[in-house]
């Protein structure tokens, strides 16, 4: 049994260690297996000392600036608590759009044929296995790290996925889809971003589209076609500034009914369109 370190209560652990309150209820939160309203109740409860380093040590890496999500291996995404590593990007709440929009463009009541492009946690795709369940889904991604952690995912979440290891198209089988759906790189290469914040920590090849940020995005539009359903959709997130750009994209390559649509902050975030053939 480990020795309860003198001195050592919850509550002195989240006074010492100099980050945000909440953000040190979630890191503390995360080694003891409670949730923050328990840790508020228990303030003068002692801590052994294996629990103390534990969280001393999750402490400094946040304070190094590793996003919390690293830090405790998790993220929830659409309502699913998902593992996370410094192989994936961390799923963000805009990317929920994506989900939504495509659940809007899947019949309840039919089974659909759905691909996405570049899985990495296989937060999107785990999403919409959640919530369609007679869904046939394949996601890809081209590092089979990323796979490895989206398919323990899928098993968390009993999530019926087919996922392969492909550079976008390339590895796929034959066959059309009624909707292709991705978050791809889209940050230019020498965007300042990259050097703030979580980005720091992220994979590089997920966050990096190219000089202008678009060259994955235009990738996909021009070899989505052959792998779209007449009427299938086409659903893409952007950057906050390339919203206009991948609409015109769009068109350019043909597709119909294209428009582009704003998160809940407001921001341009997925653009969307329609391939009739």
């Amino acid at each position: 049994m480990n020795a309860v370190e003198t001195g050592a209560t919850i509550g002195s652990l989240l006074h010492e260690c100099g980050l945000p309150r909440s953000e040190a209820e979630l890191l503390l939160g995360s080694i003891l297996g409670r949730e923050r309203v328990w840790l508020l109740a228990h303030a003068e409860e002692a801590i052994d000392s294996s629990g103390a380093r534990a969280a001393r040590a999750l402490f400094a890496r946040r304070r190094a600036g590793e996003p919390v999500s690293y830090v405790t291996g998790s993220r929830e995404f659409y309502g699913l608590a998902l593992r996370v590593t410094q192989e994936v990007l961390i799923p963000r709440p805009e990317t929920e759009l994506l989900v939504e929009l495509a659940l809007e463009r899947l019949s309840p009541d039919e089974p659909g044929r759905v691909l996405e492009l570049g899985t990495g946690s296989g937060a999107i795709a785990i999403a919409l296995a959640s919530e369609r369940p007679g869904l046939a889904i394949v996601a890809t991604d081209v590092s089979e790290a990323a796979l490895s952690l989206a398919r323990r995912n899928a098993r968390d979440h009993g999530a019926g996925i087919d996922f392969v290891l492909s550079d976008w198209f390339d590895a796929l089988g034959p066959g059309q889809f009624d909707l292709i759906v991705s978050n791809p790189p889209y940050v230019a290469a020498e965007d300042a971003h990259l050097g703030r914040g979580d980005l720091r920590f992220e994979p590089r090849l997920a966050l990096v589209g190219g000089d202008d940020g678009l060259a994955c995005i235009r990738a996909i539009a021009a070899r989505a076609q052959n792998r779209l359903r007449r009427g299938g959709s086409l659903l893409m997130e952007h950057g906050y500034d390339q919203g206009h750009r991948c609409v015109e994209l769009l068109r350019a390559q043909g597709y119909a009914e294209v428009a582009d649509f704003h998160d809940l902050a407001g921001w341009p975030r997925v653009c969307a369109g329609v391939w009739r053939g």
